[in-house]
């Protein structure tokens, strides 16, 4: 035991402030922590995120926070990676096709979300501006754990094409709605109580921040087209890729102007010039798994072990699990009925919505290491960090449960036997 410590009191002293090792170890132990879960039936990214906690200052105190601090710009990269893959959804011959059932219901899921979170916590007692941001979060849904149940049970149908689609805008309403959240809250956060004089200045804010994100994300995926469209090397169209995105989000980030909808704008323009553009998000795919896997390990060291035993934190996570649940399983249904949809879709759809992780995450962290809230108040600050901790608390609970209920919701709605 005693030869264990000294290797890693020389590592931490030696090592663990260069940033280059840090990235190395976080991502070598994410990969083995990562095949655990595997072995167990669970979701990798419940190892990735098991990982970080255990290299964090909570356990192993192997990556400083100011190392962690030092990494936000994979934050970044990671949610400008997200964000333009939700935009490569907004395919509008696709939209035509799918017609408005699947979005009434991504809308009415989303909404009921937003409202069951944010009015549960107001009503014990949370300030109406962290209820916000996190009635804001709690509508995004892990579309992954999704698709990989639908494949390990090769189910087809409507109720497929049906949930297919609900997940795939979800996100991006999720994006939508927490860009304007967001952009009404800052000045709140800055100027105190929540007035109406302030919600009215938010408001115009927020209408200004979504004009201009998306006015980038416009340029940037015409130039884009236009450099891209008589490349044909992978090479090269994976330079002006990386580079576009990331011109994209640093942009966005300097002018502070959201990330999220500039990328996803980005994402829609491509799609929707060409149909030759889809190349550009299969050249993408190589780079993604390590960025996502630090992303999500870097997100495990954000947990505070010594916060998750305040009960605050528990009840506040565990009230947030049940009012996004209710939420989303009474918005699917409310939907379906007004759509006249199969009663299978009715019964079952919402509970294939439960699993949350990526863009939830991303969103927490964002929102923490955002230059905006900088020069916030401790007070403010300690907030934040309450919030970081109560969404990654009810996603860790999310990744070990929410497989097991999209599983039943899947098999029911497609009346599967086995």
């Amino acid at each position: 035991m005693q030869i264990l410590h000294f290797i890693l009191d020389t590592i931490k002293d030696h090592f663990s402030h260069h940033i280059v090792f840090s990235v190395g170890i976080l991502l070598f132990t994410g990969y083995f922590f990562g095949k655990l879960a595997n072995k167990i039936k669970l979701p990798s990214i419940t190892g990735h995120i098991v990982a970080g906690l255990v290299l964090g200052e909570s356990v192993l105190h192997m990556i400083p926070h100011s190392v962690a601090i030092q990494l936000n710009s994979v934050t970044e990269i990671a949610l400008g990676l997200i964000a333009i893959t939700i935009g490569a959804e907004f395919n509008l011959k696709r939209l035509k096709k799918t017609g408005s059932t699947i979005l009434l219901i991504t809308l009415f899921e989303s909404f009921f979300a937003f409202i069951a979170v944010f009015s549960t916590l107001t009503l014990f007692g949370l300030d109406i501006r962290y209820a916000l941001l996190l009635g804001a979060i709690a509508t995004a849904t892990a579309p992954a754990a999704t698709v990989i149940i639908i494949k390990e049970l090769r189910a087809r149908g409507s109720f497929i094409d049906h949930l297919y689609g609900v997940v795939a805008f979800d996100d991006s309403i999720c994006v939508l709605l927490f860009s304007i959240v967001f952009a009404i809250v800052t000045p709140l956060l800055l100027g105190g109580a929540a007035t109406g004089s302030g919600i009215a200045l938010g408001i115009v804010h927020a209408i200004k921040e979504l004009f201009f994100s998306a006015l980038i994300g416009l340029i940037a995926g015409i130039i884009f087209h236009v450099i891209a469209r008589n490349k044909h090397k992978s090479n090269e169209i994976l330079i002006i890729a990386v580079a576009v995105i990331f011109l994209t989000l640093s942009i966005a980030v300097a002018l502070e102007l959201s990330l999220l909808i500039s990328n996803m704008v980005l994402g829609a323009v491509l799609v929707n010039l060409s149909p030759n553009n889809r190349r550009i998000f299969h050249v993408l795919e190589p780079i993604t798994p390590p960025v996502f896997a630090l992303f999500f390990i870097l997100a495990g060291t954000e947990l505070n072990l010594h916060v998750f035993s305040q009960p605050q934190v528990i009840v506040m996570g565990l009230l947030y699990l049940a009012a996004r649940f209710a939420g989303k399983y009474s918005g699917a249904y409310t939907a379906s009925i007004l759509t006249s949809a199969p009663p299978l879709i009715r019964k079952y759809l919402g509970f294939c919505l439960f699993p949350q992780a990526g863009v939830a995450i991303g969103l927490v962290l964002f929102m923490q290491t955002s230059p905006v809230l900088a020069t916030m108040p401790d007070a403010v600050n300690e907030m934040l960090v309450l919030i970081v901790n109560v969404v990654l608390f009810s996603i860790f609970i999310n990744e070990l449960v929410g497989p097991s209920i999209t599983r039943f919701g899947i098999k029911r709605g497609v009346a599967l036997n086995e």
